[in-house]
Parts: C-alpha cells; structure tokens; sequence
C-alpha cells in the first residue's frame, strides 16, 4: 500500500501514526513544505520518500508531487493529514488520483455547517434554530423566531474563527457593518455541556472503536475569552449518545476516519454540534435535550 501523508509533521506528537503505517509494510511518502531536516528523526526515519514543495497552497506543485510518486512508486492507495485545513485539497487530490475516500463532490457538506444542519435534519437528528442569513433586514427576520443571543459563524469556517455572540440589535448592526465578505450562518445560542462520540470507522463505515469526552465549557467561549477548558473521557457512553453518535457517522457516510462528532446536552433533549472530515459528535443523556451543532471531523 502507497499512502501519502500532507504535513506529516503537524501536529509534531501525531508523527506516531506514519511509525505505525511503516510497521505494517505501508511504504509511507511525505509531502509538505517544511524542510526535511527540520523533521524528527523517527518520522524522518519511517518516510520511504518526502517531497518538498514551496507553497502547499499552490495546487499545481501538490499535482506534480503525486504525479512524481505515482510514477516511482505506481497507483496511490490513500492520502491524507492531521489537519482540518486540508480537507478540500486531500478531496481534490483523491478526485484526480482515483484514491479511495472522501472525493470533491462530497467535501461541501462536511464543510458548510448549513449542509451539515441538512445531514441532520433528514435524519431527525435535532439542531439550533437557524440558517445562513443574507443581509441585516434577513437577520432581523430569523430573530424574530429565535431572539437574542445570536452566534454568527462562517458557514465554512474551524475552531471558533470569526464566530460572533450577538446580544442584542447594537450587536447585530456593528456584525454587519464589518461582516467579512463569506457566507455567515446565524443560530440561536444553546447553553450545555460538549459531550463527544469519537472513534474509527472501517472501510465499511463500522465504528471499530469509540470513546466519548465531555467539555468544561464550549469551544466558542474558550476562543473568545481567551480562556482555559478541560476536558475528560467518560468511562461509560451513554446508550442515547452512542445511538445518535452511530446515526450521524451513517448520514455523512463516514469511512477509514478517525471521527469526533460534537453534541450539546441541555435540559431537555440534545441538539447536534458538529461534524467534519475527521468526524466528531456530541450528544446527552439522562433526558437532556440532546442534538447536533455542525461539525463532524
């Protein structure tokens, strides 16, 4: 098996995972724009070959890398990173490579959070209240349903970038006089607690493994008070969480992920958080309301 790893570096302490292809005879290629040098020993040790290129965001260089290995090595079998940032790129690759996984006509709806909320709505899975909003006159509409508070996030976006809590109509008007110039999906704010359904598909989409971690405090408040969270394994998931956790993986059709799939427990049920390319669920039990946001990783 020819497995080529974007930024087999980052993040420096996943380098254990191209050591583990290695010892199961996957000849292990390396690309990125990082020096080769300026890598530790033990990946450096385990890449059959590494390609450097001078921008990673120049899809021409990363065409003619896959090319240069298929040529010396034959028929790619799986790409793929560490990082969220890739997603796009590793579809586009596999599209043009024929390599198995997640290909360009399928990368939307693991990124818009709007696709998402549809995943989740078809499969009766619970979200916030909300939708991409086009303008003021349109916000103040979906308002009208929802009230304050409002979080305003990229419809293609990570890690709480550019997200925004609006309290009230002040907040709302200062959002849109210096709104960045990219699609912002707008939802009424659920207070709860993260709870994770994470894990490992198989080429089958079968969870092989499955592992649960609960949040101190949300990812959102974290980034925007520039504060401290924690997080733990829960030792028992949850038979509701692991249910929903399951349903998700299947609507997104997810396979040979690792996934994290966020949901928010509240008082009454559960409401969906997110799910990406590397999925990530979390939902509640103990008759909490128990839903997705819009992420699955």
């Amino acid at each position: 098996m020819n497995f080529v790893f974007l930024s087999p570096h980052f993040p420096p302490n996943y380098y254990q995972f191209a050591v583990a292809l290695k010892n199961h005879g996957v000849t292990v290629l390396g690309l990125a724009d990082e020096p080769y040098d300026s890598m530790r020993p033990e990946l450096r040790s385990v890449l059959t070959e590494y390609f450097r290129v001078k921008d990673m965001n120049n899809y021409e260089e990363l065409l003619r890398a896959l090319g240069f290995f298929t040529h010396r090595y034959g028929k790619l079998d799986r790409i793929d990173s560490h990082s969220e940032y890739w997603l796009e790129t590793e579809a586009r690759l596999r599209t043009d490579f024929n390599i198995p996984g997640i290909r360009s006509d399928q990368i939307d709806r693991m990124k818009r959070k709007s696709l998402m909320r549809k995943a989740f709505i078809k499969e009766g899975i619970n979200v916030a209240r909300g939708r991409v909003v086009k303008d003021l006159k349109d916000a103040q509409k979906l308002i009208e349903e929802t009230g304050y508070p409002l979080v305003a996030k990229p419809d293609i976006g990570v890690g709480a970038a550019a997200t925004y809590k609006l309290h009230n109509e002040t907040e709302l008007k200062k959002f849109f006089e210096t709104k960045p110039a990219v699609d912002y999906l707008f939802e009424e704010f659920v207070s709860g607690q993260i709870i994770t359904f994470d894990g490992l598909t198989d080429r089958d989409g079968t969870p092989v493994f499955v592992n649960s971690l609960a949040y101190s405090t949300g990812i959102m408040e974290t980034v925007l008070n520039d504060d401290l969270v924690y997080y733990y394994t829960v030792r028992e998931i949850p038979a509701d969480l692991e249910a929903l956790g399951r349903r998700t993986l299947e609507a997104f059709d997810v396979r040979e992920r690792l996934q994290s799939d966020e949901k928010e427990a509240t008082d009454g049920e559960c409401e969906e958080a997110d799910p990406r390319g590397l999925p990530r669920n979390h939902t509640a039990t103990d008759g909490r309301r128990c839903g997705t946001r819009d992420r699955l990783v």
